[in-house]
């Protein structure tokens, strides 16, 4: 690791965005199979607008979601990394662990290996004592990344995300959560 905006792993760079990401985070962000359990595809304005606000979040608070490099194979691969939500739930205020990989680098491991290295920095970096993830019940392969994590869901905590309406399909949404005790182990 080179600085808290710099991640490195076996095959992978976590890194600061660039300028030069923005029109593959966007093309990514309009891929209906990308998006498929968001609420909406975004529009370029819209991709821009939330990658500024990832940008903002590791000004503010030193940790984000990381621009995801797979060095030799693409500059941008989607993002991977941490973030603190800005709704109420039951268990928040939290960090997240989360991803977004556009579909060509989807079924190469590089979701677990760019979470898990996040994992390592969130916990032994910045001392924290639990990170969470959630999606839709039927995001499964999400769902397989935080089990290969090692983290865990209790169906109780299951919740309706407050920034989607009652009807929506997507209200309803799984969490996953990993302490820095059972992180421990896996080091």
């Amino acid at each position: 690791m080179t600085s808290s905006l710099e991640l490195r792993t076996g095959r992978l760079l976590l890194r600061e965005w660039r300028d030069a990401d923005l029109a593959s985070f966007a093309a990514l962000n309009a891929d209906p199979t990308v998006m498929e359990y968001m609420p909406s595809l975004l529009s370029r304005e819209e991709s821009d607008a939330l990658a500024t606000r990832i940008r903002d979040h590791f000004a503010r608070n030193g940790f984000g979601l990381w621009a995801l490099e797979v060095p030799g194979v693409t500059d941008f691969a989607g993002f991977v990394g941490l973030s603190i939500p800005t709704f109420q739930a039951p268990f928040t205020p939290c960090v997240e662990v989360g991803w977004r990989l556009a579909r060509a680098h989807w079924g190469h491991g590089y979701a677990t290996e760019a979470a898990r290295e996040a994992l390592r920095f969130g916990f032994e970096q910045r001392g924290l004592e639990e990170i969470v993830s959630f999606t839709v019940p039927a995001n499964l392969r999400s769902r397989q990344v935080m089990e290969r994590l090692g983290m865990h869901r209790t169906p109780a905590e299951d919740f309706d995300h407050p920034r989607l309406p009652a009807q929506h399909p997507l209200r309803r949404h799984v969490l996953y959560r990993l302490s820095r005790s059972e992180w421990e182990p896996r080091k």
